[in-house]
């Protein structure tokens, strides 16, 4: 049989298949078999383009066409147009640009024409995840090999540093740095575990990356064992994720059987192994002793720092933790070197970032940018403006991140750029809300979200979360007591002072930022009427009557 002259790509992820795209491909594929064109034409499912608001995608290969809002009873009429006559149908046609590597037909917005540089998602939507073929075809493992063959333990770690590669996950600690923590202790047992938690309210990006590219995880955490001397891996993922661990499950049996996992790889004395662990949706779990902890068949409560993992982690071996987009990161430098590295995003941030983009804009879905691009380049020109009302506010980073109001539109999203200016980069989830939200709803949302997760373990988050919580809640509904606003500033302060896990320090983030851009509307929903007041002071906090 001759190899088809033409294949179309449906983004096969978690949203697409709610979307209805398994049925649209389903449809795609029986039509071109009933007009006798499967030898010409081929479906395949990819991973995600990145929009989500678009509906489900189609790209027509090579043609580099992109179709969009598709229904199965569509499919008949762009089979027929496209296919048989040999004419765009305009019907569908998109006018994203989301890049994988070629701007749509007729596409018109000159920044989405320039592409997103993508690093971290350069496969997504260019091959078949569940493809390792595919993968090796473009290059994949070649990173993995050059480690091992060509390089020490040493040089990777160097060129993980020079790269200035800083970890995805949110905290942004030099990923090169946390890697040489582990590789000089001594240990016959050591362990690389990929934190695919992914808790965050709003944020999944690392979802869409292991669906749309599983072996760059795989590689990257292969790579990373080489670098610290550890032979087994371990994938944390919550059990929601099923696509995700599906296609992860999958990956980790082709590399295991085409040589790339298991013992001597590429000839090598290195051997390393990958197994999945799932989580059972705990918040908390994302905090890596939490999640060691889990792992181990105990309750998911953060460890007492020090000892660190680097140095006493899983089971009590040396165990570096990264982030699943962190991971990513490695193949395409190890595979082209820091400098091509660096030629992304700025000088204290290289390389790219990957963000999911939410709420009232026209293309909500996942992006790929170079780390320092604006909050006002991401809402205009990958974001397609505001979908109706003006620019109130955006929560950055999750339910954990800081509340920005217009003041920083403009100022570049890194880590030092934010820093400067009081705020964190966060994971990589961002909230966009028009002037019809509130902030002290949205505020009082985020604290529920922390109340119900805390682990309760200690007492400054257990009891210091409610008293926000109820606060918050008064002045939602406009009732609140005279000093609620400075009760809940002094406790989020004071938890993040005292709390034992970034779980309970995170509130500060949100109340703290929120007060610093919008004081005067959430002070608006303290009730002058009010007959108790909250008597404060530094030990306790509790309402008494007036």
């Amino acid at each position: 049989m001759s190899r088809p002259r033409t294949c179309i790509m449906i983004p096969i992820d978690a949203n697409s298949v709610i979307n209805g795209a398994r049925e649209v491909k389903n449809r795609f594929s029986s039509e071109i078999g009933s007009r006798g064109l499967a030898d010409e034409v081929s479906v395949i499912e990819t991973g995600s383009f990145g929009p989500s608001g678009a509906g489900v995608l189609a790209a027509v290969m090579p043609e580099k066409i992109l179709y969009c809002g598709i229904k199965p009873s569509d499919v008949p009429k762009i089979v027929e147009e496209h296919f048989v006559k040999g004419r765009i149908c305009k019907e569908f046609l998109s006018d994203l640009a989301e890049k994988f590597d070629f701007p749509s037909h007729e596409a018109q917005d000159s920044r989405l024409l320039q592409g997103q540089g993508r690093i971290v998602l350069e496969n997504c939507g260019k091959i078949n995840p569940e493809s390792i073929e595919e993968y090796i075809a473009d290059d994949g493992y070649a990173a993995l090999g050059r480690a091992v063959t060509e390089m020490s333990p040493e040089q990777v770690i160097t060129e993980i540093k020079d790269s200035g590669l800083r970890g995805r996950g949110g905290a942004g600690f030099p990923t090169g740095l946390k890697w040489s923590f582990c590789a000089p202790v001594k240990s016959k047992e050591k362990y690389v575990i990929c934190n695919a938690d992914e808790g965050e309210p709003g944020t999944f990006k690392d979802r869409l990356i292991m669906e749309g590219d599983p072996h760059k995880v795989i590689e990257g955490m292969a790579i990373c064992g080489y670098a610290i001397g550890a032979s087994v891996g371990y994938i944390y993922i919550r059990g929601e994720y099923k696509l995700s661990i599906q296609r992860m499950q999958k990956a980790i049996d082709d590399a295991l059987a085409n040589g790339l996992l298991g013992k001597k790889i590429f000839g090598s004395k290195f051997a390393f192994n990958v197994e999945i662990k799932i989580g059972a949706g705990a918040y908390v779990c994302g905090e890596e002793t939490a999640l060691i902890e889990s792992m181990e068949g105990k309750r998911g409560l953060p460890r007492l720092k020090p000892p660190f993992p680097a140095q006493c982690g899983f089971r009590g071996k040396p165990t570096n933790v990264n982030n699943v987009e962190t991971l990513a990161n490695v193949p395409p430098i190890i595979r082209n070197g820091a400098q091509w590295f660096r030629k992304f995003g700025t000088q204290g941030t290289p390389g790219t970032k990957v963000y999911t983009i939410l709420g009232h804009i026209r293309r909500p879905g996942l992006i790929e940018v170079p780390a320092g691009v604006t909050l006002r380049e991401i809402i205009e020109d990958y974001g397609g403006g505001m979908k109706e009302g003006k620019f109130k506010m955006a929560q950055l980073g999750g339910t954990a991140g800081d509340i920005l109001g217009e003041q920083m539109l403009d100022v570049p999203l890194d880590y030092d750029s934010m820093q400067k200016v009081g705020h964190v980069l966060g994971s990589g989830a961002i909230l966009i809300m028009n002037e019809s939200v509130s902030v002290r709803s949205f505020l009082d949302s985020c604290m529920r979200f922390f109340a119900h997760e805390s682990c309760g373990n200690c007492n400054p988050c257990r009891n210091g979360l409610k008293i926000v919580k109820d606060a918050t809640g008064r002045l939602a509904e406009g009732k609140a007591y005279h000093d609620d606003v400075e009760a809940i500033e002094e406790v989020s302060m004071m938890l993040k002072a005292s709390a034992f896990c970034p779980l309970g320090q995170s509130p500060a983030g949100p109340i703290m930022s929120a007060l610093r851009y919008f004081r005067p509307e959430i002070e608006a929903g303290i009730d002058p009427t009010a007959k108790k007041v909250m008597r404060r002071n530094s030990r306790n906090l509790i309402p008494l009557a007036s």
